[in-house]
């Protein structure tokens, strides 16, 4: 027994600690190209930061518009800068049955067979055709996180939230780029379910 014991704590000793990721919850968004930016908000419209958001560039914009579908509307939806090369709609579940459109679950532009919904902003209204989706919870990683935590871009990894509501998130992405800053993405509805607020601390099982 004592030779068990002592085992025990040398293994122990040598188990490397834990790694912490932060967490950042991310509400209902969109991503807006130039173009859909100018229809929405005139011409010649660019979008004003408003927050800096964690990665890199990114950031939660003054601008906000209304998404319709055919059951219901959704206002106030933030737009996220900069401007990107294809607009993207980010909802919940919750937000899909509010609106009565089907959105599948995916990493941020595999938007074949998405789903639809109508924007309206103070200039005018786009229609969106297969560009909204649920968001697929992931991790932003930097080269440097990846080599830390033994992963790859686009591995899938399991995730443990700490507290009375701990959950056990699997089928997580990993996605890797330089600009990236170490932080692990899920929405409203899965942030609720554990308990997670933003700059929560969460760690990957190994």
């Amino acid at each position: 027994m004592i030779d068990q014991l002592i085992r025990e704590k040398i293994a122990a000793r040598l188990q490397p600690p834990a790694l912490s990721i932060p967490v950042g919850v991310s509400n209902r968004h969109v991503h807006l190209a130039q173009a859909d930016i100018e229809t929405l908000f005139g011409r010649g419209h660019t979008l004003t930061p408003f927050k800096a958001l964690r990665q890199p560039g990114q950031f939660a914009a003054t601008e906000c518009i209304t998404v319709v579908g055919p059951k219901g509307s959704l206002t106030n939806v933030r737009v996220l800068g900069p401007a990107r090369a294809v607009t993207q709609l980010e909802v919940s579940r919750a937000d899909c049955f509010v609106l009565g459109i089907k959105a599948p679950v995916r990493e941020s532009g595999c938007l074949e067979n998405a789903g639809d919904a109508l924007l309206i902003g103070p200039a005018g209204h786009v229609e969106l055709r297969s560009q909204v989706i649920c968001a697929w919870r992931h991790i932003h990683m930097s080269p440097q996180d990846a080599q830390q935590f033994s992963v790859c871009n686009g591995q899938k990894v399991r995730v443990c939230s700490p507290g009375e509501r701990g959950l056990i998130f699997d089928e997580v992405v990993v996605r890797v780029r330089d600009d990236f800053v170490l932080e692990f993405h899920i929405d409203t509805e899965e942030a609720n379910a554990a308990g997670l607020k933003n700059s929560a601390q969460v760690s990957l099982l190994r």
